[in-house]
């Protein structure tokens, strides 16, 4: 009974490549555990009618704000206009006429 060997090196050579980069990525991914990007990200945008549920307000008091303060941060495709979630609260909290 023989076994045949012929295939087995090369295997064992794209193992250990695949080990390698895998313990590589790993280590990346581990160096930046418990450091998260410092970086402002906005990735949550919402829609203007949904911003009374966000904001915990009534529509006619969102759009009073929305009137008062055209220049708050939005975005605006196709028609429909969206707020970035993040920047939209950083906004908030730092005008003056809300504080």
């Amino acid at each position: 009974m023989e076994i045949e060997i012929a295939g087995l090196g090369t295997g064992l050579i794209l193992l250990a490549i695949g080990l390698t980069l895998m313990g590589y990525f790993v280590g990346k991914g581990l160096q930046n555990f418990g450091h998260p990007d410092k970086g402002h990200h906005y990735h949550l945008f919402i829609k203007e009618n949904d911003l009374e549920f966000y904001l915990n307000l009534d529509k006619d008091e969102i759009e009073e704000l929305l009137e008062k303060h055209p220049n708050v941060p939005k975005i605006e495709l196709k028609r429909t206009t969206y707020y970035p979630y993040r920047q939209f609260m950083e906004w908030i909290s730092s005008n003056q006429d809300f504080k």
